[in-house]
């Protein structure tokens, strides 16, 4: 492999400067000031500020509420991407399998990824309200009496259904992608084996894909831990009694309505700590299954 050498030492350095300067300013000091207002305490009024050591995070994990945000989270993030995952690689696999109509019917699909994902709240709100939305009324006709502003599990499908439909289009245009670059005379070589759709898509489409979907696998846990935030702000604002409250919903609650700046920051750097956790644990024991 031929390496690039550069004559001058401080060229790369430049090169790289404009990102360097971005990381730090947008990330690297936000993040500081979080972790070090995490170690103090405000009074009321703002006026005073107290070094408390770990003490937030102390009475961070001893709150039950934070413990049921936690439980919130983790059930949220796992079924966000499941389902958005699971979505788009059906859709995906039907452009796949289409020869004519697969322009159109990529440009339809892609669209939603356009809507703000508080627009998208809304949408998916108006349609599942009970008094108004004609999903909730075609639920009703069936039987089902559907109400998120009092039942916690269907407030919990709403947000999901919400916040998987706006990451789908992302994915699917990774997923068909993917299938594109998987060279026909493979699925040719299987087929003349006599094996059928389902088993050639399991032994031949499904492992080639893996590269591709550990990659969005990787995306939509962060997506959901982070990103979700305006559907949730939108649609049910953390309830009804917390069964929404995610953990970035949860910081913004404490810090920016509370004024309980201390511990949303300590909120903030455990939410950070848990995204990055995943991230290097998905990086370590799910990529090695990833066939490159």
């Amino acid at each position: 492999m031929k390496r690039t050498i550069f004559g001058n030492r401080l060229l790369p350095w430049f090169l790289l400067a404009p990102q360097l300067a971005v990381t730090a300013v947008f990330f690297l000091w936000p993040a500081g000031q979080a972790v070090w207002q995490s170690f103090l305490r405000q009074d009321a009024f703002g006026f005073s500020t107290t070094f408390v050591g770990f003490a937030n995070y102390g009475a961070l994990f001893a709150d039950p509420f934070y413990r049921n945000a936690l439980q919130v989270t983790a059930v949220f993030a796992v079924t966000v991407a499941a389902l958005a995952l699971g979505v788009a690689l059906i859709l995906a696999v039907a452009v796949d399998r289409m020869i004519r109509a697969a322009p159109a019917y990529t440009t339809l699909i892609v669209w939603p990824y356009a809507v703000a994902p508080a627009i998208a709240g809304i949408l998916w709100w108006f349609m599942f309200n009970p008094t108004i939305g004609i999903l909730a009324y075609g639920l009703k006709q069936w039987g089902y009496r559907w109400d998120h502003l009092l039942d916690a599990g269907d407030a919990m499908m709403l947000v999901v259904i919400a916040a998987a439909w706006k990451q789908v289009s992302y994915n699917f245009l990774f997923f068909v992608a993917g299938l594109q670059s998987i060279p026909a005379s493979m699925r040719e070589a299987a087929a003349i084996d006599g094996a059928g759709p389902v088993k050639r898509f399991f032994t031949i489409t499904l492992p080639l894909l893996t590269p591709t979907t550990f990659f969005l696998l990787v995306v939509n846990v962060v997506y959901a831990m982070f990103d979700t935030f305006p559907v949730i702000d939108a649609t049910t604002e953390g309830g009804p009694v917390q069964a929404t409250t995610v953990l970035v919903y949860k910081v913004y609650m404490d810090g920016f309505v509370g004024l309980n700046l201390g511990s949303s920051a300590a909120q903030s750097v455990v939410l950070m700590g848990i995204v990055i956790f995943l991230t290097v644990m998905q990086f370590r024991y799910v990529e090695r299954r990833v066939n490159y």
